[in-house]
């Protein structure tokens, strides 16, 4: 895992605003971005609730419109920066795509399969390697996630339901 630079900072800002704009459709607030030679490609933010597509993380919704914009489904040179650590569906699409680097934020302990459980770039049967960059705005992408559900939680204890 590489050290992060001043760009992938800025645009690990643009994929928190997005993430945001999740938020406010009471999506869970991740966001993405993709770039290629320091041009954004594509973009999007969690979206599966309202589209009615359990596909439609932040992630797929950037690869989609960057594939589109490209003109390819191969996103070869392409770097995707994206506020928390990809799911399985997601790290599958990256390896799919051709994704030349990934560039998450905070950590997903329970679901994400970069370094918190599977590590499934490391594994020795995929045909693409991914550059991996972590922790980049880290603690502000934690921040928004966590404030979130705790949102969530104390309006689901204030209505009187059960809170796991």
């Amino acid at each position: 895992m590489n050290n992060p630079d001043q760009s992938d900072q800025d645009w690990m800002r643009r994929a928190l605003a997005l993430a945001e704009s999740a938020q406010q459709l009471d999506e869970v607030p991740v966001g993405a971005v993709v770039v290629k030679d320091g041009v954004l490609v594509g973009e999007g933010y969690n979206q599966p609730i309202t589209s009615n597509d359990p596909s439609a993380h932040a992630e797929i919704v950037a690869l989609r419109q960057a594939a589109q914009n490209l003109a390819n489904y191969r996103l070869t040179g392409c770097t995707l920066y994206v506020t928390i650590e990809p799911c399985t569906m997601c790290t599958g699409a990256l390896v799919h795509a051709r994704i030349k680097r990934l560039v998450y934020g905070a950590p997903e302990p329970k679901a994400g399969v970069i370094s918190s459980q599977l590590r499934l770039l490391e594994t020795d049967f995929l045909n693409h390697r991914i550059e991996v960059v972590s922790g980049v705005l880290g603690e502000t992408c934690s921040k928004l996630i966590s404030d979130f559900f705790a949102r969530k939680r104390a309006l689901k204890a204030a209505s009187g339901n059960r809170v796991k």
